[in-house]
């Protein structure tokens, strides 16, 4: 009786590169992963250490609509790649339009939260240590959503001169991943932020 071994490879067979586009957007997903962790901890740290208010009790408000309106925005980008995966154009552009007024709600909800600090309770980024940890954290991840919002635009613009088809499929797969972390990112904000820092 011959035995022989199933899990020995191919001699025949090569190896072959991981593709570049999810290996790229993943690589920068970690950079920034490590940059938003510096600033996270950086605001941790210096919970409750400002000489002078206002705390974050006193000025911050829990923002749980623009909250709702980015994670949902996570599930219309899934249903557009889908969509566009089918070769459904029309659910594609419903999606991702709806993905992309859900994202400008949340960045001008941000806005408004920010001019509120600022022109009401005079807030700025330099009135104190909080103000500068706030102001930075949060307005790194604005700026996340902003070129993420931009990236949908153009894609946006495109879909409604039926440039957009399934053959796009996975290069909108690969900016899905971005929009994903970029509301990942929110969940921690948020939570270190607006819940564990008040």
């Amino acid at each position: 009786m011959i035995i022989t071994n199933q899990t020995t490879p191919d001699a025949n067979q090569s190896w072959v590169l991981p593709a570049r586009g999810p290996v790229g957007m993943l690589a920068l997903i970690v950079a920034e992963s490590a940059i938003f962790f510096i600033f996270v901890v950086a605001y941790i740290y210096n919970i409750g250490r400002s000489i002078s208010g206002p705390t974050p009790k006193e000025v911050l408000d829990v923002p749980i609509f623009i909250t709702i309106c980015l994670l949902s925005s996570s599930l219309t980008i899934w249903l557009a790649e889908r969509a566009v995966a089918r070769d459904r154009r029309g659910m594609f552009t419903f999606w991702w339009l709806t993905t992309f007024l859900l994202g400008s709600i949340f960045l001008g909800g941000t806005a408004r939260e920010w001019h509120t600090l600022i022109y009401r309770d005079n807030f700025t980024i330099s009135t104190n240590l909080f103000g500068t940890t706030f102001y930075s954290l949060v307005g790194l991840h604005a700026t996340h959503v902003l070129v993420g919002l931009v990236g949908i635009l153009i894609v946006l613009v495109f879909a409604l001169f039926r440039k957009v088809d399934s053959a796009h499929a996975y290069r909108l797969n690969v900016f899905g991943l971005y929009w994903h972390f970029v509301d990942t990112v929110w969940v921690v904000v948020f939570t270190v932020v607006y819940l564990v820092g008040r």
